[in-house]
């Protein structure tokens, strides 16, 4: 299982910048205009070889009138019950406030690891000033400024000591079944399709978005399949998360998808392809899980005979670069193509998890790549010797190069492109990396 890390504190500390400083060690895309990053309060990151998620619980309080009482009680309690390790931030310039020592009254009653970090220290008279915060009993605090980046270091080696050691185990369960988790937004009949899958109810179903607050587990044994099924709650827009229960949910829903092998990414074929929709898909992807779009209440549409060629076009046109991925019609009610997606998501699985040799990637793929290399860079070539499929859950392969730094995103793209052409990869996400031989 992978590590959860959740960012805690008061508003305006600084948390959101912290995560973003964080996310951005992978996530190479940041901009200012509204929507570039997609899940702006869910990141991987990682630290002297180990890798783990992060929840910023920061947008959460916003417009509430009485601060304290009315969100941070709730996010901060949300967050000891689903995470593993607490990030508890404050304010060098504030001092402690009375909004801290509440959550730090919450903290100091749970068993959760803390770890107190002392935001906005950028100078060393201010660092000083931060001894203080060792009054709230908390253990050391760690100075940093999540607007410079010092001292972030020293709080993420804090972090990895804590990691629990039971989370370095494989993606599979202990009886090597897949793991195929149903997701998608409230409401869009996520359990009504496990019922109809089981024919049995074994989620509460009902008109009222949220229903399902946990996630429901099935052993799936039946029509020649076997796998776990993990039927989660919604995941619904950060800004309407408004009990704590919502955002527990919510940080369930990511759990679920860390410990799957392929989501089905449930959506309501009445609404379309939202973009909470896509914010769910970039975090199935930012995993590296397979990936199966399911178009559930295909029966309330009115189709023409191009209707669901149109549909699909539509979806794949809004998950752009990555749209290599299976899109299954189905109807819950009518139980309408349900076990055809059930078959989809076990056909992604064996992609996913499938190997290609070295001899056959160098026989197919090094010829072609270079008849077109990338394009020469300050007058000098790149020149691509090997290729190799590393040894992970996921397709992951490296090509090894002379000038690895050389290679722009473009090519990367050229290349995945290829690779998806020759060989069988819809819904499965695939890491390409160029490196020095």
């Amino acid at each position: 299982m992978n590590t959860l890390v959740a960012i805690v504190g008061r508003p305006n500390v600084g948390k959101s910048t912290f995560f973003n400083r964080l996310v951005q060690r992978r996530d190479a895309i940041v901009d200012s205009i509204a929507g570039v990053t997609r899940d702006r309060h869910y990141g991987k990151t990682d630290w002297a070889g180990h890798s783990f998620s992060i929840v910023d619980t920061g947008g959460y309080v916003e417009g509430s009138d009485d601060v304290f009482e009315g969100r941070i009680r709730e996010q901060v309690e949300a967050a000891m019950q689903e995470c593993d390790i607490i990030l508890f931030l404050v304010d060098a310039e504030e001092g402690i406030t009375h909004d801290d020592k509440k959550i730090t009254a919450l903290l100091r009653r749970q068993k959760k690891p803390v770890i107190l970090a002392v935001n906005k220290v950028d100078n060393h008279q201010k660092s000083n000033e931060a001894a203080e915060f060792y009054s709230l009993g908390l253990g050391e605090p760690y100075c940093m400024s999540g607007i410079n980046g010092s001292g972030t270091g020293e709080v993420l080696d804090a972090v990895i000591k804590v990691i629990p050691k039971e989370n370095s185990k494989s993606e599979k369960t202990e009886d090597g079944l897949p793991k195929l988790a149903i997701v998608g937004r409230p409401n869009v009949g996520k359990s009504s399709l496990t019922n109809s899958l089981f024919e049995e109810e074994k989620s509460i179903v009902t008109d009222i978005a949220g229903t399902t607050r946990d996630t429901v587990n099935a052993h799936f044994k039946k029509f020649g399949f076997d796998f776990l099924l993990l039927d989660t709650a919604g995941l619904r827009k950060k800004g309407k998360v408004n009990e704590d229960i919502e955002f527990y949910s919510n940080m369930r829903s990511i759990r679920t998808i860390e410990e799957s092998d392929v989501c089905l990414l449930v959506i309501d074929a009445t609404q379309g392809f939202e973009s909470q929709d896509l914010s769910i898909l970039n975090v199935i992807e930012k995993n590296h899980k397979g990936l199966v779009i399911v178009v559930n209440k295909w029966d309330l549409v009115e189709k023409t005979t191009s209707s669901t060629e149109e549909f699909r076009t539509k979806i794949l046109s809004k998950t752009r670069p990555f749209q290599d991925i299976p899109v299954v019609f189905t109807s819950a009610k009518t139980k309408q193509r349900v076990l055809k997606s059930i078959e989809e998501a076990m056909a992604v699985f064996e992609r996913r998890s499938g190997r290609i040799s070295t001899s056959k990637l160098n026989d197919e793929i090094l010829p072609i790549v270079k008849h077109m290399p990338p394009p020469i860079h300050k007058g000098k070539e790149v020149k691509i010797k090997y290729i190799t499929q590393l040894p992970t859950h996921y397709p992951q392969f490296v090509f090894f190069c002379n000038l690895p730094q050389y290679v722009k995103e473009p090519y990367y793209r050229y290349v995945e492109n290829k690779m998806r052409s020759r060989y069988e990869f819809c819904g499965v996400p695939i890491e390409i990396y160029f490196r020095k031989k």
